[in-house]
């Protein structure tokens, strides 16, 4: 089965959000699929084409690019880095799916589902070997090492999510560290990441990295406050999906503290008429204003990363960056 490719965004769409970098993500795209195109194995090169075909609005790629252009603007070296980042990312999907079971990702067939699970534990494992094989191309060091990090603490994030299913003594410290290491690094290293190969002053290569931590956390909140308000058709999963598969996010902890006593979500990860339960749950985190009290939360982290562009000089680089801002706090999905 041949997957027709869906990378990046429409040109349209990409221009207004990513600015001076938009013109150069075809170029990522077509290193991603490259990857497919030159494997002789045709099994393992219908899984990557799958696996690929779902990358969309390719936002850490371009941020990535963004801070390349804060010094020389190498596209050489910073292509590669920037297909590294979304390939890491894509990777992690791919494991995540097979951990959670999933049998679809927005709309499509999760390669597990088309693969199987131990084909599709291999295919991550390829991906990451590949990402890596494009970091080394940056020829930097430090950006190296950076990456190297970034993969210790997304495992790591990981480990903590899987360790604390249906597990309701979660807080919302150790949900900060999780999301943190799960999804803001892969942010953190992007925006550093490009501004380091583009040898940009090192206080700009730290407002980057400051930038991407804070922006990749808010991103996340707003990721777990979609699961509970996004339209299931363009979300690509059911209202409520990570609590029902017992995932506390931000919403749900601040439910749990709320109601220490009466409280259904304790009740279903006892298993104690678990649908029921959290049905009643998703129902009343919706009606309350707890999701407006975690998207203040994500606020607070998005003027964090605003706080961090002050360093950079004015111009068309900060506004995109700030742009990107504002895109995380409008999306629906």
């Amino acid at each position: 089965m041949t997957t027709t490719p869906r990378t990046g965004t429409s040109s349209t769409a990409a221009g207004s959000l990513y600015g001076p970098v938009a013109g150069d993500l075809p170029r990522i795209s077509e290193a991603l699929q490259s990857i497919a195109s030159n494997v002789e194995f045709p099994f393992l090169q219908r899984m990557l084409e799958n696996a690929l075909a779902g990358t969309g609005k390719m936002m850490r790629p371009a941020i990535a690019l963004l801070g390349g252009r804060l010094g020389a603007y190498d596209l050489d070296r910073l292509v590669p880095l920037a297909a590294s980042v979304e390939l890491l990312h894509t990777a992690t999907l791919v494991h995540d799916d097979v951990i959670d079971a999933a049998q679809e990702r927005r709309g499509e067939p999760t390669p597990n589902a088309l693969f199987g699970n131990a084909a599709s534990v291999m295919l991550g494992d390829y991906m990451f070997a590949h990402a890596a094989d494009f970091i080394a191309q940056t020829d930097n060091t430090q950006v190296v090492r950076a990456f190297a990090r970034t993969l210790m603490m997304m495992a790591k994030g990981e480990l903590r999510q899987d360790m604390t299913v249906f597990e309701y003594s979660e807080d919302v410290q150790r949900y900060l560290d999780r999301i943190t290491g799960k999804t803001a690094s892969l942010f953190s290293t992007a925006a550093e990441g490009g501004a380091m190969v583009a040898g940009a002053p090192a206080d700009q290569v730290e407002a980057m990295r400051a930038y991407g931590l804070h922006l990749g956390i808010a991103f996340q909140i707003v990721d777990d406050i979609l699961d509970f308000t996004g339209d299931p058709a363009v979300m690509g999963k059911p209202v409520g999906s990570d609590l029902a598969g017992g995932t506390l996010t931000l919403p749900a902890i601040l439910y749990m503290q709320r109601k220490p006593d009466d409280n259904p979500v304790k009740r279903a990860f006892e298993g104690v008429r678990r649908k029921a339960n959290i049905d009643r749950a998703i129902r009343e985190i919706v009606e309350s204003d707890l999701l407006d009290e975690s998207m203040q939360t994500a606020l607070r982290f998005g003027e964090e990363a605003r706080s961090a562009l002050r360093t950079l000089p004015a111009g068309e680089v900060r506004e995109t960056l700030d742009g990107i801002l504002d895109y995380v706090f409008s999306r629906r999905s």
